[in-house]
């Protein structure tokens, strides 16, 4: 995926709503101004309801399926990765759904996102996760082309030089991770120790500690 800023957050928590041109309205009427809440107007502007499938071949929506009322962490990756940075990223991931166990699934809910729909079918991706160990809660996705490069882009993972966003071989092991009910989101590096990203996740989704018990056994 494209080179970002870890620093950089999605800016969406404090957006406040967006405030649209004025309809035509008849001499001496005052304007009417769409009133939508902040929550509302960052769904519109980032979370296109576009349907995908699963790696269990299933039919789900970006929004109402996937993201609505959930906290979730999203990340792309290619099964054909050219740097090796995906298979890394996934096997990371792997062992942050360990640690947190039984929450992902209930609190937390775990989605990639293929940048090659071309090639990963639903089939390939559920090898792919199976060779992983992934278990629920954790959904490998496929989404039209067309599709997969507007949601890259309404969530933030690209380079603003259209030369270097080109290039596959340019991503980053990035996570954007969020609570949506809550409008907060962020975003965290998988390439760093598992138990550090679990904890990223278990403090943002304010979860108590126990399932911090053993991360020592299964975080590198």
């Amino acid at each position: 995926m494209a080179t970002m800023n870890r620093r950089t957050w999605l800016a969406m928590a404090g957006m406040a709503p967006i405030a649209s041109t004025a309809q035509a309205q008849m001499p001496g009427a005052k304007p009417e101004w769409p009133n939508l809440s902040a929550r509302e107007t960052i769904r519109r502007r980032h979370f296109p309801d576009v349907i995908l499938r699963t790696h269990e071949n299933r039919s789900v929506r970006l929004y109402e399926d996937c993201i609505k009322d959930r906290f979730v962490m999203i990340n792309f990756m290619y099964m054909n990765c050219i740097d090796g940075t995906c298979p890394v990223t996934t096997y990371n991931l792997s062992q942050v759904q360990q640690i947190l166990k039984e929450r992902v699934g209930r609190d937390i809910f775990m989605y990639s996102m293929t940048l090659d729909p071309e090639h990963d079918t639903p089939d390939l991706l559920n090898r792919y996760a199976k060779s992983y160990g992934v278990g629920p809660g954790w959904l490998f996705l496929r989404a039209e082309p067309r599709d997969t490069e507007m949601i890259r882009r309404k969530l933030g993972f690209y380079d603003r030089d259209p030369a270097v966003d080109a290039k596959k071989s340019n991503h980053v092991a990035m996570v954007r991770y969020g609570d949506e009910p809550r409008q907060l989101w962020s975003t965290t590096s998988a390439m760093i120790a598992p138990r550090t990203v679990a904890q990223v996740i278990l403090s943002a989704a304010d979860l108590p500690g126990p399932a911090r018990r053993g991360w020592k056994r299964v975080a590198r």
